[in-house]
């Protein structure tokens, strides 16, 4: 969390106030497209379509709006984003990028008619105290730290009014402004890619369901030597309200002063955690944003936070990206795309010349997982490499098309644990940790 004070903006709960949002944030986006062509072609230049959108004016309206609105239009901006700009034109994900860590709290009045909600018009007898200024905010909801009657510390993650409401609107309104600013083909059909984004965040904003994964996240690893789960309060837990252990720690992303080993070790611990989520429990916590992960210097251990990301892949899907996988450890074109489509990227009825850039971004995109050694985040560029790797994907419009969701999340949560591992300058045999997760394939 950014150490500045979050700033508070009402969010708008009703349908229209929210339509009008984006409706006004796509207006202002078009009107700045035409300044901006206006002005290349007063200086004898023929604009392309991503100098006039991608203007600093532009981007900077975009993400405002987006994470004024907060809830499923922030929500699906950052879902787009999720570290995946290979996917995408490189101009959509570097707006959308900026949604990662951009959030407004509410505003006193409205985080009182929340508890209300939660606790009835008496919420402060609920608790000895309770600290008004938020620990965090993010897209759905933000958290608050209180005393319980019984003198324990805890964390109560509040929800944000409206947001559950107006999940399927707001998907739907942001679908709106993709395909009026045309950075998508025509052809490029991303409606299963938005009803699964539907799904996954009607999930998520169900904070019921986030005990149940809570809970079922701390029975599995609340005695582990590695990782502490908070505990759930569930007497305290409501639909809008989460209520749990509050647990004294530290950012992740902020420990670059420790001991290289211990940094090493640490990362090392977050790979072999999400290869277990992955192939062995097939259930994944997905929102590998730097704020989940703390560190608790006293007992050495991770705390992992916020488990409504949280999916379940099949036993197909665990085993065909296990294929995948293999194929790439392999360096394996012909295998890689038959392992792609198996996972539904219909890779093999594209030309020779796609197919050979596909091989080359799974390559890039999994060389941490393919490197037999010890893994150098610092030096790798691997960000850099992919994005520069973006630029090419124009050459190949007609192939483009969203990837299976589940690949998404997958990846989300991967490409996060390589952004933190890069970070702190980790150097880990990634190698060493998946190779036995790929001995069998059920």
């Amino acid at each position: 969390m950014s150490k500045d004070k979050p700033k508070s903006k009402a969010i708008p709960k009703s349908r229209f106030g929210r339509f009008s949002r984006v409706a006004r944030m796509a207006g202002g986006v078009a009107a700045g497209m035409l300044s901006e062509g206006a002005r290349q072609l007063s200086q004898g230049n023929r604009p392309k379509m991503s100098q006039m959108l991608l203007t600093p004016s532009n981007a900077k309206r975009v993400a405002k709006q987006l994470s004024t609105m907060r809830g499923a239009a922030m929500k699906v901006g950052q879902l787009l984003s999720m570290e995946t700009s290979e996917y995408l034109p490189k101009e959509l994900s570097d707006i959308l990028a900026q949604l990662r860590d951009k959030a407004f709290t509410m505003p006193r009045s409205q985080l009182e008619a929340q508890l209300h909600t939660a606790y009835g018009e008496q919420w402060q007898q609920r608790f000895a105290d309770f600290d008004y200024e938020p620990l965090a905010a993010a897209s759905i909801g933000q958290v608050h730290r209180a005393t319980t009657l019984n003198g324990e510390e805890i964390a109560l993650k509040i929800q944000y009014p409206g947001v559950a409401e107006s999940i399927d609107s707001d998907v739907d309104n942001i679908a709106a402004l993709l395909r009026v600013t045309n950075l998508l083909p025509k052809h490029m059909d991303i409606a299963p890619l938005l009803k699964d984004a539907k799904a996954q965040l009607h999930e998520e904003a169900d904070y019921r369901l986030e005990a149940d994964h809570l809970q079922s996240f701390y029975t599995l690893f609340g005695t582990h030597n590695d990782y502490l789960v908070p505990k759930l309060y569930t007497e305290l837990s409501t639909a809008n309200v989460l209520a749990m252990e509050y647990i004294d720690s530290a950012p992740i992303e902020a420990l670059t002063d420790l001991d290289p080993s211990d940094l090493d070790l640490m990362v090392q611990k977050l790979f072999a955690l999400t290869f277990d989520e992955a192939f062995e429990l097939r259930m994944m916590q997905t929102d590998a944003n730097f704020a989940n992960y703390r560190y608790q210097s006293s007992s050495r251990k991770i705390v992992l936070l916020d488990f409504g990301a949280t999916r379940h892949f099949s036993k197909q899907f665990s085993s065909n990206y296990k294929r995948l996988l293999r194929a790439v450890l392999a360096d394996n074109p012909t295998q890689i795309i038959a392992a792609a489509d198996r996972l539904g990227y219909q890779a093999s009825t594209a030309s020779d010349q796609y197919q050979r850039f596909l091989v080359e971004v799974f390559r890039v995109a999994l060389e941490p997982l393919a490197y037999d050694g010890v893994y150098d985040f610092t030096t790798a560029r691997l960000s850099d490499r992919l994005s520069e790797m973006t630029e090419a994907v124009y050459g190949f419009k007609e192939f483009w098309q969203t990837p299976p969701t589940d690949i998404l999340y997958l990846h989300r949560k991967l490409g996060g644990v390589f952004m933190l591992a890069t970070r702190l300058g980790a150097r880990v045999n990634v190698n060493a940790l998946i190779t036995p997760h790929l001995k069998r394939l059920r």
